[in-house]
Protein backbone atom coordinates (compact mmCIF):
# COMPACT_ATOMS: atom_id res chain seq x y z
CA UNK A 1 0.00 0.00 0.00
CA UNK A 2 1.32 3.46 -0.93
CA UNK A 3 1.73 6.32 1.62
CA UNK A 4 -1.29 8.36 0.01
CA UNK A 5 -3.77 5.59 -0.19
CA UNK A 6 -2.87 4.81 3.38
CA UNK A 7 -3.74 8.56 4.65
CA UNK A 8 -6.05 9.63 2.37
CA UNK A 9 -9.66 11.24 4.36
CA UNK A 10 -8.01 12.23 7.25
CA UNK A 11 -7.64 15.87 8.47
CA UNK A 12 -4.73 17.88 9.72
CA UNK A 13 -2.48 15.89 8.48
CA UNK A 14 1.13 17.04 6.33
CA UNK A 15 3.25 15.50 4.24
CA UNK A 16 6.97 16.60 4.01
CA UNK A 17 9.35 15.33 1.37
CA UNK A 18 8.65 12.60 -0.29
CA UNK A 19 4.93 12.06 -1.06
CA UNK A 20 3.78 8.34 -2.25
CA UNK A 21 6.54 5.95 -1.17
CA UNK A 22 5.06 2.11 -0.85
CA UNK A 23 4.83 1.02 2.42
CA UNK A 24 5.60 -2.66 3.55
CA UNK A 25 4.89 -2.08 7.45
CA UNK A 26 3.38 0.38 10.04
CA UNK A 27 5.13 0.39 13.94
CA UNK A 28 5.81 2.41 16.54
CA UNK A 29 8.56 0.35 17.82
CA UNK A 30 12.04 1.42 15.66
CA UNK A 31 13.55 -1.95 16.24
CA UNK A 32 10.70 -3.67 14.25
CA UNK A 33 11.20 -0.96 11.48
CA UNK A 34 12.54 -2.97 8.49
CA UNK A 35 13.12 -1.05 4.98
CA UNK A 36 9.38 0.75 3.41
CA UNK A 37 8.38 0.26 7.08
CA UNK A 38 6.73 3.70 8.34
CA UNK A 39 7.23 4.24 11.73
CA UNK A 40 4.62 6.34 14.01
CA UNK A 41 6.72 8.29 16.71
CA UNK A 42 4.60 8.12 20.06
CA UNK A 43 5.25 9.63 23.37
CA UNK A 44 4.73 6.89 25.98
CA UNK A 45 4.89 6.87 29.64
CA UNK A 46 8.52 6.52 29.59
CA UNK A 47 9.86 7.23 25.91
CA UNK A 48 9.52 9.98 23.44
CA UNK A 49 8.67 7.86 19.97
CA UNK A 50 10.42 11.08 18.51
CA UNK A 51 13.91 10.20 19.76
CA UNK A 52 14.08 7.28 17.71
CA UNK A 53 12.86 9.08 13.76
CA UNK A 54 16.99 8.97 13.24
CA UNK A 55 17.14 5.34 14.14
CA UNK A 56 14.17 4.45 12.08
CA UNK A 57 15.37 6.19 9.09
CA UNK A 58 18.97 4.39 9.46
CA UNK A 59 16.67 1.04 9.66
CA UNK A 60 15.42 1.59 6.15
CA UNK A 61 12.15 3.29 6.64
CA UNK A 62 10.45 4.93 4.02
CA UNK A 63 8.14 7.59 6.23
CA UNK A 64 8.27 8.78 9.59
CA UNK A 65 5.45 10.15 11.03
CA UNK A 66 4.84 12.16 14.31
CA UNK A 67 3.09 15.32 15.79
CA UNK A 68 6.33 16.76 16.71
CA UNK A 69 6.71 19.43 13.37
CA UNK A 70 9.78 20.18 14.48
CA UNK A 71 11.63 17.08 15.33
CA UNK A 72 10.18 15.45 11.88
CA UNK A 73 11.75 18.25 10.29
CA UNK A 74 15.39 17.71 12.02
CA UNK A 75 15.61 14.46 10.89
CA UNK A 76 18.72 13.28 8.41
CA UNK A 77 17.29 10.49 6.04
CA UNK A 78 17.80 10.20 2.09
CA UNK A 79 15.74 12.51 -0.48
CA UNK A 80 12.38 9.90 -0.64
CA UNK A 81 11.88 10.03 3.03
CA UNK A 82 8.31 11.36 3.96
CA UNK A 83 7.58 12.91 7.25
CA UNK A 84 3.40 12.60 7.59
CA UNK A 85 2.36 15.33 10.57
CA UNK A 86 -0.37 14.74 12.42
CA UNK A 87 -2.33 16.31 15.31
CA UNK A 88 -1.92 13.55 17.61
CA UNK A 89 0.15 10.81 16.97
CA UNK A 90 -1.68 8.55 19.58
CA UNK A 91 -4.37 8.00 17.87
CA UNK A 92 -3.66 8.02 14.50
CA UNK A 93 -1.50 4.59 14.92
CA UNK A 94 -4.45 2.99 15.81
CA UNK A 95 -6.05 4.47 12.89
CA UNK A 96 -3.26 4.29 10.18
CA UNK A 97 -2.53 0.07 11.34
CA UNK A 98 -6.32 -0.68 11.26
CA UNK A 99 -6.09 0.73 7.34
CA UNK A 100 -2.65 -1.15 6.92
CA UNK A 101 -4.41 -4.85 7.81
CA UNK A 102 -7.73 -3.79 5.97
CA UNK A 103 -9.83 -2.35 8.80
CA UNK A 104 -10.38 -5.91 10.18
CA UNK A 105 -12.71 -4.66 12.37
CA UNK A 106 -15.45 -3.73 9.98
CA UNK A 107 -15.38 -7.11 8.92
CA UNK A 108 -15.93 -8.81 12.23
CA UNK A 109 -18.47 -8.14 15.48
CA UNK A 110 -16.23 -6.91 18.29
CA UNK A 111 -17.27 -6.71 21.79
CA UNK A 112 -14.94 -5.12 24.09
CA UNK A 113 -15.46 -5.52 27.80
CA UNK A 114 -13.62 -3.09 30.40
CA UNK A 115 -13.84 -2.86 34.13
CA UNK A 116 -11.84 -3.57 37.32
CA UNK A 117 -12.96 -6.75 37.82
CA UNK A 118 -14.77 -9.42 35.85
CA UNK A 119 -13.69 -8.75 32.48
CA UNK A 120 -11.82 -12.13 31.47
CA UNK A 121 -14.84 -14.22 33.05
CA UNK A 122 -17.61 -11.84 31.21
CA UNK A 123 -15.47 -12.11 27.85
CA UNK A 124 -15.43 -16.22 27.87
CA UNK A 125 -19.26 -16.38 28.73
CA UNK A 126 -19.61 -13.88 25.22
CA UNK A 127 -17.62 -16.29 23.68
CA UNK A 128 -19.59 -19.24 24.59
CA UNK A 129 -22.90 -17.61 23.81
CA UNK A 130 -21.47 -16.61 19.96
CA UNK A 131 -20.01 -19.97 19.81
CA UNK A 132 -23.65 -21.93 21.02
CA UNK A 133 -25.35 -19.64 18.77
CA UNK A 134 -23.15 -20.79 15.33
CA UNK A 135 -20.82 -18.03 15.18
CA UNK A 136 -17.02 -18.55 15.20
CA UNK A 137 -15.30 -16.11 17.79
CA UNK A 138 -11.92 -14.93 18.53
CA UNK A 139 -11.09 -13.92 22.15
CA UNK A 140 -8.57 -11.78 23.21
CA UNK A 141 -7.63 -11.12 26.71
CA UNK A 142 -5.40 -11.05 30.26
CA UNK A 143 -5.28 -15.31 30.07
CA UNK A 144 -5.51 -16.02 26.30
CA UNK A 145 -5.74 -15.62 22.74
CA UNK A 146 -8.08 -17.62 20.45
CA UNK A 147 -7.25 -16.59 17.17
CA UNK A 148 -9.54 -19.00 15.37
CA UNK A 149 -8.37 -22.68 16.65
CA UNK A 150 -5.88 -21.79 17.94
CA UNK A 151 -4.96 -20.69 21.29
CA UNK A 152 -2.33 -18.64 22.22
CA UNK A 153 -0.65 -17.31 25.69
CA UNK A 154 -1.74 -13.58 26.14
CA UNK A 155 0.93 -11.03 26.58
CA UNK A 156 -1.10 -8.23 27.46
CA UNK A 157 -4.94 -7.64 28.94
CA UNK A 158 -5.47 -5.39 25.37
CA UNK A 159 -2.04 -5.45 22.98
CA UNK A 160 -0.39 -2.54 21.62
CA UNK A 161 -2.16 -0.63 18.63
CA UNK A 162 -0.57 -2.73 15.37
CA UNK A 163 -0.28 -5.90 17.40
CA UNK A 164 -3.98 -6.07 17.64
CA UNK A 165 -4.73 -5.14 14.02
CA UNK A 166 -2.86 -8.20 13.37
CA UNK A 167 -4.49 -10.45 15.63
CA UNK A 168 -7.87 -8.97 14.35
CA UNK A 169 -6.98 -9.56 10.58
CA UNK A 170 -5.61 -13.08 11.78
CA UNK A 171 -9.44 -14.14 12.65
CA UNK A 172 -10.90 -12.17 9.55
CA UNK A 173 -8.62 -14.22 7.23
CA UNK A 174 -9.14 -17.64 9.82
CA UNK A 175 -12.69 -17.39 8.84
CA UNK A 176 -13.77 -15.52 12.40
CA UNK A 177 -16.67 -13.86 12.42
CA UNK A 178 -16.89 -12.17 15.75
CA UNK A 179 -14.09 -11.37 18.13
CA UNK A 180 -14.76 -10.77 21.93
CA UNK A 181 -11.78 -8.84 23.82
CA UNK A 182 -10.71 -7.36 27.70
CA UNK A 183 -10.20 -3.47 26.93
CA UNK A 184 -7.87 -2.66 29.65
CA UNK A 185 -7.86 1.12 31.03
CA UNK A 186 -3.84 1.17 30.17
CA UNK A 187 -5.44 0.59 26.51
CA UNK A 188 -7.98 3.28 26.56
CA UNK A 189 -5.66 5.89 27.82
CA UNK A 190 -3.12 5.46 25.53
CA UNK A 191 -5.51 4.70 22.60
CA UNK A 192 -4.37 1.29 21.28
CA UNK A 193 -7.99 0.37 21.27
CA UNK A 194 -8.33 3.75 17.92
CA UNK A 195 -9.01 2.41 14.76
CA UNK A 196 -11.31 -0.45 16.18
CA UNK A 197 -15.31 -0.24 15.31
CA UNK A 198 -16.70 -1.77 18.31
CA UNK A 199 -20.13 -3.00 18.17
CA UNK A 200 -20.68 -3.54 21.78
CA UNK A 201 -19.49 -1.92 24.61
CA UNK A 202 -19.42 -3.61 28.15
CA UNK A 203 -18.76 -1.74 31.77
CA UNK A 204 -18.34 -4.16 34.59
CA UNK A 205 -17.43 -2.40 37.37
CA UNK A 206 -15.19 0.17 38.53
CA UNK A 207 -13.33 -0.11 41.81
CA UNK A 208 -9.51 0.89 42.60
CA UNK A 209 -6.94 0.17 40.53
CA UNK A 210 -3.51 1.08 38.89
CA UNK A 211 -3.63 4.07 40.64
CA UNK A 212 -0.21 4.21 40.07
CA UNK A 213 -0.68 4.86 36.09
CA UNK A 214 -4.07 7.04 36.56
CA UNK A 215 -3.19 8.65 39.51
CA UNK A 216 -7.18 9.25 40.62
CA UNK A 217 -10.40 7.57 40.23
CA UNK A 218 -11.50 10.26 38.66
CA UNK A 219 -8.72 9.80 35.47
CA UNK A 220 -9.52 6.06 35.79
CA UNK A 221 -13.04 6.52 34.93
CA UNK A 222 -12.40 8.75 32.23
CA UNK A 223 -10.23 6.08 30.71
CA UNK A 224 -13.05 3.60 30.69
CA UNK A 225 -15.46 5.79 29.74
CA UNK A 226 -13.80 6.44 26.36
CA UNK A 227 -14.61 2.94 25.20
CA UNK A 228 -18.13 4.67 25.53
CA UNK A 229 -17.98 7.84 23.85
CA UNK A 230 -16.77 5.98 20.43
CA UNK A 231 -19.37 3.45 20.36
CA UNK A 232 -21.67 4.21 17.51
CA UNK A 233 -19.54 5.73 15.61
CA UNK A 234 -20.16 5.29 11.49
CA UNK A 235 -19.04 2.46 10.35
CA UNK A 236 -19.80 -0.41 7.16
CA UNK A 237 -21.15 -2.76 9.39
CA UNK A 238 -25.28 -3.19 10.08
CA UNK A 239 -25.03 -4.94 13.30
CA UNK A 240 -26.73 -3.85 16.25
CA UNK A 241 -25.06 -1.39 18.71
CA UNK A 242 -25.56 -1.35 22.35
CA UNK A 243 -23.33 0.12 25.55
CA UNK A 244 -24.06 -2.95 28.19
CA UNK A 245 -23.89 -0.99 31.79
CA UNK A 246 -23.40 -2.57 35.06
CA UNK A 247 -26.34 -0.97 37.08
CA UNK A 248 -25.13 -1.98 40.32
CA UNK A 249 -22.27 -0.01 40.15
CA UNK A 250 -22.01 3.89 41.09
CA UNK A 251 -20.10 4.54 38.20
CA UNK A 252 -22.48 3.30 35.97
CA UNK A 253 -24.09 6.71 34.83
CA UNK A 254 -21.12 8.17 34.00
CA UNK A 255 -20.53 5.35 30.93
CA UNK A 256 -24.23 5.37 29.97
CA UNK A 257 -24.03 9.61 29.83
CA UNK A 258 -20.97 8.85 27.64
CA UNK A 259 -22.32 6.47 25.29
CA UNK A 260 -22.95 6.86 21.82
CA UNK A 261 -25.39 4.05 21.53
CA UNK A 262 -28.07 2.88 22.99
CA UNK A 263 -27.92 1.91 26.52
CA UNK A 264 -28.94 -1.46 27.93
CA UNK A 265 -28.02 -2.00 32.03
CA UNK A 266 -27.79 -5.48 33.76
CA UNK A 267 -27.99 -5.76 37.50
CA UNK A 268 -29.88 -7.71 40.54
CA UNK A 269 -32.12 -5.09 40.76
CA UNK A 270 -35.61 -5.03 38.90
CA UNK A 271 -34.49 -1.14 37.74
CA UNK A 272 -31.90 -3.15 35.16
CA UNK A 273 -32.64 -3.89 31.74
CA UNK A 274 -31.52 -7.76 32.30
CA UNK A 275 -31.59 -9.03 35.76
CA UNK A 276 -32.53 -12.05 37.73
CA UNK A 277 -36.30 -12.79 38.46
CA UNK A 278 -35.34 -15.81 40.93
CA UNK A 279 -31.84 -17.14 41.81
CA UNK A 280 -30.50 -20.53 43.28
CA UNK A 281 -26.94 -20.18 44.15
CA UNK A 282 -25.06 -23.00 46.02
CA UNK A 283 -22.04 -24.76 45.97
CA UNK A 284 -22.41 -26.63 42.26
CA UNK A 285 -23.40 -23.22 41.13
CA UNK A 286 -25.88 -20.85 39.77
CA UNK A 287 -29.74 -21.50 38.87
CA UNK A 288 -31.61 -18.39 37.71
CA UNK A 289 -34.38 -16.63 35.44
CA UNK A 290 -33.11 -13.33 33.89
CA UNK A 291 -35.31 -11.26 32.56
CA UNK A 292 -34.49 -9.39 28.85
CA UNK A 293 -35.96 -7.04 26.66
CA UNK A 294 -36.68 -10.00 24.52
CA UNK A 295 -37.86 -12.22 27.16
CA UNK A 296 -37.07 -14.63 30.00
CA UNK A 297 -34.15 -17.46 30.21
CA UNK A 298 -33.49 -19.58 32.47
CA UNK A 299 -29.95 -20.40 32.72
CA UNK A 300 -27.96 -23.08 34.51
CA UNK A 301 -23.91 -22.16 35.30
CA UNK A 302 -21.45 -23.40 37.38
CA UNK A 303 -20.23 -20.98 38.14
CA UNK A 304 -20.59 -19.79 42.03
CA UNK A 305 -20.97 -16.69 43.41
CA UNK A 306 -23.24 -13.56 42.95
CA UNK A 307 -20.05 -11.50 41.13
CA UNK A 308 -20.34 -14.50 38.86
CA UNK A 309 -24.33 -13.77 38.33
CA UNK A 310 -23.56 -10.32 37.35
CA UNK A 311 -21.15 -11.71 35.07
CA UNK A 312 -23.56 -13.85 33.38
CA UNK A 313 -26.12 -11.14 33.31
CA UNK A 314 -23.60 -9.37 31.51
CA UNK A 315 -22.96 -11.90 28.49
CA UNK A 316 -26.66 -12.18 28.82
CA UNK A 317 -27.00 -8.62 27.89
CA UNK A 318 -24.53 -8.54 24.86
CA UNK A 319 -26.08 -11.75 23.52
CA UNK A 320 -29.50 -10.85 23.15
CA UNK A 321 -28.49 -7.26 22.10
CA UNK A 322 -26.99 -8.97 18.82
CA UNK A 323 -29.92 -11.03 18.53
CA UNK A 324 -28.89 -14.08 19.39
CA UNK A 325 -31.42 -17.10 20.09
CA UNK A 326 -32.61 -17.21 23.30
CA UNK A 327 -31.91 -21.12 23.02
CA UNK A 328 -27.87 -20.43 22.44
CA UNK A 329 -27.65 -17.56 24.88
CA UNK A 330 -28.84 -20.89 27.34
CA UNK A 331 -26.80 -22.78 25.99
CA UNK A 332 -23.93 -21.08 25.91
CA UNK A 333 -24.03 -20.08 29.79
CA UNK A 334 -24.43 -23.82 30.39
CA UNK A 335 -21.53 -24.74 28.36
CA UNK A 336 -18.93 -22.44 29.78
CA UNK A 337 -17.80 -24.07 32.72
CA UNK A 338 -14.12 -22.67 34.11
CA UNK A 339 -11.84 -19.73 32.77
CA UNK A 340 -8.21 -20.49 34.44
CA UNK A 341 -7.37 -18.81 37.22
CA UNK A 342 -10.91 -17.28 38.10
CA UNK A 343 -12.11 -19.61 41.35
CA UNK A 344 -10.08 -22.90 39.93
CA UNK A 345 -10.22 -25.74 42.01
CA UNK A 346 -7.04 -27.38 43.06
CA UNK A 347 -8.29 -31.28 42.95
CA UNK A 348 -5.09 -33.85 44.43
CA UNK A 349 -7.40 -36.11 46.32
CA UNK A 350 -7.14 -34.06 49.73
CA UNK A 351 -10.19 -33.36 52.01
CA UNK A 352 -9.90 -29.70 51.98
CA UNK A 353 -10.72 -27.17 49.55
CA UNK A 354 -8.20 -25.10 47.55
CA UNK A 355 -8.85 -22.33 44.95
CA UNK A 356 -6.55 -20.23 43.01
CA UNK A 357 -8.26 -17.17 41.97
CA UNK A 358 -6.59 -13.89 40.10
CA UNK A 359 -8.34 -11.21 42.44
CA UNK A 360 -5.50 -8.64 43.07
CA UNK A 361 -7.87 -5.79 43.70
CA UNK A 362 -9.42 -4.69 47.56
CA UNK A 363 -13.25 -5.29 45.81
CA UNK A 364 -12.27 -8.33 44.15
CA UNK A 365 -10.53 -9.77 47.24
CA UNK A 366 -13.54 -9.29 49.19
CA UNK A 367 -16.02 -10.54 46.55
CA UNK A 368 -14.15 -14.01 46.25
CA UNK A 369 -13.20 -14.25 50.06
CA UNK A 370 -17.49 -13.56 50.83
CA UNK A 371 -18.28 -16.74 48.55
CA UNK A 372 -15.28 -18.87 50.21
CA UNK A 373 -16.81 -17.88 53.24
CA UNK A 374 -20.56 -18.90 52.01
CA UNK A 375 -19.12 -22.32 50.98
CA UNK A 376 -16.51 -23.04 53.29
CA UNK A 377 -18.01 -25.77 56.26
CA UNK A 378 -14.80 -25.49 58.14
CA UNK A 379 -12.12 -22.64 58.42
CA UNK A 380 -11.11 -19.73 55.93
CA UNK A 381 -7.49 -19.71 55.31
CA UNK A 382 -5.97 -16.54 52.77
CA UNK A 383 -3.06 -16.73 51.16
CA UNK A 384 -1.98 -12.96 49.26
CA UNK A 385 0.42 -10.65 48.59
CA UNK A 386 0.33 -7.34 46.56
CA UNK A 387 2.29 -6.47 43.24
CA UNK A 388 5.45 -4.24 43.36
CA UNK A 389 5.78 -1.00 41.74
CA UNK A 390 1.86 -0.96 41.56
CA UNK A 391 -0.61 1.25 43.11
CA UNK A 392 0.58 0.82 46.74
CA UNK A 393 -2.96 2.45 47.67
CA UNK A 394 -4.88 -1.10 47.74
CA UNK A 395 -2.57 -2.98 49.77
CA UNK A 396 -4.20 -1.82 53.32
CA UNK A 397 -7.35 -2.31 52.14
CA UNK A 398 -6.53 -5.45 50.48
CA UNK A 399 -5.30 -6.63 54.18
CA UNK A 400 -8.43 -5.46 55.65
CA UNK A 401 -10.71 -7.54 53.21
CA UNK A 402 -8.66 -10.67 54.04
CA UNK A 403 -8.96 -9.86 57.93
CA UNK A 404 -12.51 -9.13 58.24
CA UNK A 405 -13.27 -12.61 56.20
CA UNK A 406 -10.56 -15.03 56.94
CA UNK A 407 -9.87 -17.49 59.54
CA UNK A 408 -5.98 -17.01 58.86
CA UNK A 409 -4.70 -14.53 56.88
CA UNK A 410 -1.21 -15.77 55.36
CA UNK A 411 0.71 -12.61 53.89
CA UNK A 412 3.08 -13.56 51.40
CA UNK A 413 4.44 -12.28 47.71
CA UNK A 414 2.89 -11.59 44.32
CA UNK A 415 5.01 -10.17 41.87
CA UNK A 416 7.49 -7.68 43.78
CA UNK A 417 9.12 -6.99 41.14
CA UNK A 418 11.86 -3.68 42.23
CA UNK A 419 10.11 -3.42 45.73
CA UNK A 420 11.37 -5.16 48.42
CA UNK A 421 9.07 -7.35 49.50
CA UNK A 422 9.02 -7.04 53.60
CA UNK A 423 8.16 -3.71 52.84
CA UNK A 424 4.91 -4.56 50.75
CA UNK A 425 3.85 -6.75 53.25
CA UNK A 426 4.62 -4.54 55.88
CA UNK A 427 2.10 -2.40 53.93
CA UNK A 428 -0.85 -5.18 53.79
CA UNK A 429 0.07 -5.98 57.65
CA UNK A 430 -1.61 -2.71 58.89
CA UNK A 431 -4.90 -2.72 57.32
CA UNK A 432 -4.65 -6.77 58.98
CA UNK A 433 -4.12 -5.55 61.69
CA UNK A 434 -7.55 -2.68 61.79
CA UNK A 435 -9.32 -5.80 59.89
CA UNK A 436 -8.87 -7.96 63.01
CA UNK A 437 -9.33 -4.92 65.54
CA UNK A 438 -12.54 -4.28 63.85
CA UNK A 439 -14.07 -7.81 63.27
CA UNK A 440 -16.82 -9.18 65.32
CA UNK A 441 -16.70 -10.76 68.46
CA UNK A 442 -19.72 -13.19 67.57
CA UNK A 443 -17.53 -13.88 64.63
CA UNK A 444 -14.05 -15.52 66.74
CA UNK A 445 -11.30 -16.55 64.52
CA UNK A 446 -10.43 -20.00 64.61
CA UNK A 447 -6.48 -18.77 64.89
CA UNK A 448 -7.24 -16.22 67.83
CA UNK A 449 -3.98 -17.10 68.71
CA UNK A 450 -2.67 -15.75 65.80
CA UNK A 451 -4.76 -15.05 63.19
CA UNK A 452 -2.22 -13.89 60.35
CA UNK A 453 1.07 -15.32 59.44
CA UNK A 454 3.67 -13.38 57.02
CA UNK A 455 5.73 -15.77 54.89
CA UNK A 456 7.73 -13.89 51.79
CA UNK A 457 8.33 -16.92 50.38
CA UNK A 458 5.20 -17.44 48.31
CA UNK A 459 5.97 -21.45 47.98
CA UNK A 460 6.17 -21.71 51.58
CA UNK A 461 3.05 -20.12 52.57
CA UNK A 462 1.57 -22.14 50.12
CA UNK A 463 2.62 -25.10 51.80
CA UNK A 464 2.02 -23.90 55.31
CA UNK A 465 -1.80 -23.14 54.44
CA UNK A 466 -1.77 -26.94 52.93
CA UNK A 467 -0.33 -28.56 56.17
CA UNK A 468 -2.39 -26.18 58.21
CA UNK A 469 -5.66 -27.20 56.34
CA UNK A 470 -8.04 -29.45 58.11
CA UNK A 471 -11.20 -31.34 56.72
CA UNK A 472 -13.54 -29.14 55.60
CA UNK A 473 -11.27 -26.16 55.68
CA UNK A 474 -11.26 -24.01 52.41
CA UNK A 475 -8.00 -21.97 50.72
CA UNK A 476 -7.99 -19.39 48.79
CA UNK A 477 -5.10 -18.32 47.35
CA UNK A 478 -5.48 -14.89 45.69
CA UNK A 479 -3.74 -12.60 43.16
CA UNK A 480 -2.34 -14.61 40.57
CA UNK A 481 -4.69 -16.37 39.63
CA UNK A 482 -3.62 -18.23 35.77
CA UNK A 483 -0.18 -16.70 36.00
CA UNK A 484 2.63 -19.35 35.67
CA UNK A 485 5.40 -17.01 36.84
CA UNK A 486 6.57 -14.53 39.21
CA UNK A 487 8.03 -11.18 38.77
CA UNK A 488 11.18 -11.11 40.86
CA UNK A 489 13.04 -7.60 40.41
CA UNK A 490 12.85 -7.83 36.58
CA UNK A 491 13.47 -11.60 36.20
CA UNK A 492 10.52 -13.53 35.20
CA UNK A 493 10.65 -16.70 37.38
CA UNK A 494 8.10 -19.88 36.95
CA UNK A 495 5.61 -20.03 39.42
CA UNK A 496 2.19 -21.35 38.86
CA UNK A 497 0.19 -21.33 42.34
CA UNK A 498 -2.09 -24.21 41.13
CA UNK A 499 1.32 -26.52 40.69
CA UNK A 500 2.54 -25.92 43.81
CA UNK A 501 -0.12 -26.24 45.76
CA UNK A 502 -0.88 -30.03 44.35
CA UNK A 503 2.98 -30.52 44.96
CA UNK A 504 2.30 -29.55 48.86
CA UNK A 505 -1.25 -31.58 48.62
CA UNK A 506 1.03 -34.60 47.47
CA UNK A 507 3.50 -34.23 49.54
CA UNK A 508 0.75 -34.18 52.87
CA UNK A 509 -1.18 -36.87 51.38
CA UNK A 510 2.72 -39.16 51.15
CA UNK A 511 3.22 -38.42 54.71
CA UNK A 512 0.22 -39.44 55.85
CA UNK A 513 0.64 -42.70 54.19
CA UNK A 514 3.76 -43.11 55.23
CA UNK A 515 2.73 -42.02 59.10
CA UNK A 516 -0.96 -44.77 58.91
Amino acid sequence: MRLRELTAGWDGLTILGAQDPEITRVTSDSRRVIPGALFVAVRGGHEDGHRFLRDAAARGAVAVAGDDREALARVEGPPELARVVVPDARPWLGRVAARWFGDPSHRLGLVGVTGTNGKTTTTHLIRAIFDAAGRRTGLLGTVRYAIGDEVRAATHTTPDAETLQALLAEMVDRGVTDAVMEVSSHALAQDRTAGCAFDVGVFTNLTQDHLDFHGTMEAYAAAKRRLFEHLGEPNPKSRPTRAVINRDDPWWETMARASRAPVWTYGLTAEADVHPESVESSVSGIRCRAVTPRGRVDLTSPLVGSYNLSNLLAAVAVGVSQDLSIDAVREGVARMDRVPGRFEKVEAGQDFTVVVDYAHTEDALRRVLTVARELCRGRLIAVFGCGGDRDPGKRAPMGRAAASLSDLVILTSDNPRSEDPLAIIAAIEGGVRDGLAARSPARPSAFSSQPYLTLPDRREAIERAVQTAERGDLIVLAGKGHEDYQIVGTARVPFDDRLVAEEAIARRLALQVRSA
